[in-house]
C-alpha cells in the first residue's frame, strides 16, 4: 500500500497553472494530440459523424497505425473487456458527451469488440441514465453499469485516514467496529470485470483540484467512501494519484490504455451543474496515454476561458499532479509535455 507521507503536503500558495514545479525524470516527455474541427458541434449539440472522424484522427496520429482499425488493435485485443469510463453527474451537455462515447463505441466495433465486451460505466445509475447512456447501450448493444449497484470489491481497497462515514452503497454501510471507515473500496467492475478502461471526460473545472479531469474523474468515480476526501483539498491531493496507482488499476495505471478529453465544449466555472453560459465551444478531443499531462492542459485550457471571459481566477491544489508525477503516473510540467495537432 502507498504511504501518503510519501507525498508532499504543503501549506505553501498555489501556483498558476503556467507554473507546475514538479521536475519530470530527465529527458521524458508526455506526448498529447488534439484534433480539432468546427464542424464537431450544432448550437451545442455534438455531431456524431464529424466526431467518430475525430476520433478516428485522433488515435492513428497517437498510436502511428495506418488505420483506425489497427490503431485501436494496437490497444485493445477483441478477447478485451474494454471499460469505458464517462463523467456523467453533469448531464449530456456538460459531461462527457454520449456522441463521443458512441464515436469511440463505433470505432471499438469496427476494430472486431463485441457488444457484450463494451461497458460504459460511472459512479450512479442514476447519472448514466439522465445523460442518455441507457440510450446509447440500446443502441450498440452494449452495457450500462454503475459503481454503486454493481458493488466494491472486499479485497481490493485504499486505506488511509481519516476515518470517514460510510454513505448508502458504500461497502461497509451499516457496519461498525474498529477500522470501519478507513478503507475505500475498488468497484468490481474494475477489480473484476474490465481489462482495459479507456478514460473519457469532459473539459469541466473542479474547484479544489482544477478539472473533473482523468485522475479525479477514474478515482473517485470508481472507489467508495469517498466523502473524506472531498472536504479536504490535501488529502484529496493525496488520495487521487495513490488511488490511480493501486494495483486494480495496473501497473501504475497502465490498465488505462487511453485517456481521452471530451474538449467539445470547455465548461470553466459550475462543476457538476450544466452551466453553458459559462462555457467556451472549442470543437476539440484531446488524446494520450499520459492523464496526468491532459489534466494540466485541461487546467491550463480553463484558465484561459476564464481570463476570455473575464471571471473570478480559480486557485485550484495542484499538489495533486505534482504527487501524480512523483509516483510516476505521468508528466506535470508543460514544458515536458509535446503537442501534436492532428492533420
Amino acid at each position: 500500500m502507498l504511504c501518503g507521507a510519501l507525498l508532499r503536503q504543503s501549506t505553501a500558495p498555489v501556483p498558476a497553472a503556467d507554473n507546475f514545479l514538479t521536475t519530470p525524470p530527465a529527458v521524458k516527455h508526455a506526448r498529447v494530440v488534439i484534433v480539432s474541427d468546427p464542424r464537431a458541434t450544432a448550437a451545442f449539440d455534438p455531431q456524431l459523424e464529424v466526431v467518430r472522424k475525430m476520433v478516428a484522427r485522433g488515435l492513428t496520429t497517437l498510436t502511428h497505425q495506418p488505420n483506425a482499425s489497427a490503431a485501436w488493435r494496437s490497444l485493445v485485443t477483441p478477447r478485451d473487456v474494454v471499460g469505458l469510463k464517462v463523467y456523467s453527474a453533469p448531464g449530456s451537455l456538460s459531461g462527457t458527451r454520449p456522441a463521443v462515447v458512441a464515436a469511440v463505441v463505433e470505432e471499438l466495433l469496427a476494430a472486431g469488440l463485441r457488444p457484450d465486451h463494451i461497458i460504459v460505466w460511472d459512479r450512479q445509475l442514476r447519472d448514466l441514465r439522465l445523460a442518455h447512456f441507457f440510450k446509447l447501450a440500446d443502441q450498440y448493444g452494449v452495457r450500462v453499469e454503475a459503481s454503486v449497484s454493481t458493488g466494491y470489491d472486499e479485497f481490493s481497497f485504499y486505506d488511509a485516514v481519516p476515518l470517514g462515514q460510510p454513505v448508502w452503497g458504500d461497502l461497509e454501510f451499516g457496519r461498525t467496529g474498529p477500522g470501519v471507515g478507513r478503507k475505500s473500496f475498488v468497484t468490481r467492475i474494475v477489480t473484476r470485470e474490465v481489462t482495459k478502461i479507456i478514460n473519457i471526460t469532459p473539459l469541466l473545472n473542479h474547484n479544489q483540484v482544477g478539472v473533473t479531469g482523468n485522475l479525479y474523474g477514474l478515482t473517485m468515480g470508481s472507489v467508495d467512501n469517498t466523502l473524506r476526501f472531498e472536504d479536504d483539498p490535501a488529502r484529496l491531493a493525496t488520495a487521487v494519484p495513490e488511488i490511480y496507482a493501486l494495483r486494480a488499476f495496473g501497473t501504475k495505471g497502465d490498465k488505462v490504455v487511453l485517456s481521452i478529453v471530451d474538449a467539445l465544449i470547455c465548461q470553466y466555472e459550475g462543476e457538476d451543474r450544466g452551466l453553458l453560459h459559462y462555457s467556451a465551444v472549442l470543437n476539440q478531443l484531446r488524446f494520450s496515454t499520459d492523464p496526468v499531462a491532459l489534466d494540466v492542459l485541461s487546467i491550463q485550457e480553463l484558465d484561459r476561458q476564464r481570463k476570455v471571459a473575464k471571471v473570478a481566477e480559480v486557485k485550484p491544489n495542484l499538489e495533486l499532479y505534482q504527487n501524480a508525477t512523483l509516483l510516476e503516473l505521468g508528466i506535470s510540467t508543460p514544458a515536458y509535455i509535446d503537442v501534436e495537432t492532428a492533420p
